[in-house]
């Protein structure tokens, strides 16, 4: 199985910022290379308001334990994704809510969520 990019020294290692408003969002060149350095598996979304990602695990059991490690994450960095859990897939989108799309912060949360997901492939 593929590794996913783990932002090694990078926005894994990291802490979120909680973002209250009256910030511009990122613009689209300004998330390219935030969107390389976490690799490929995640999309910015059409409008450009949200980075993307659809994981699919060898049961719903998997796919439930990922979402309970990604609610400790989320809740310790004080930064939430949305998801949907379809089975064994999971969607997740993620972005500041407070100003209507991307901030730096988003990354952070996405790099530490491949890093997550590395941990638990591992186990």
């Amino acid at each position: 199985m593929m590794s996913e990019s783990t932002g090694t020294g990078g926005l894994a290692t990291r802490r979120c910022v909680p973002c209250r408003g009256g910030v511009p969002p990122l613009t689209r060149a300004a998330a390219e290379p935030y969107l390389a350095e976490i690799g490929s598996a995640w999309s910015l979304a059409d409008d450009g308001t949200a980075i993307t990602r659809s994981i699919t695990f060898g049961s719903f059991t998997q796919a439930m334990r990922f979402i309970n490690a990604l609610a400790d994450l989320a809740e310790d960095e004080g930064h939430h994704p949305d998801f949907c859990v379809s089975y064994k897939r999971v969607d997740l989108s993620v972005s500041t809510h407070a100003i209507g799309g991307l901030s730096e912060s988003d990354f952070i949360l996405a790099a530490k969520t491949n890093q997550l997901l590395n941990d638990l492939r591992k186990q």
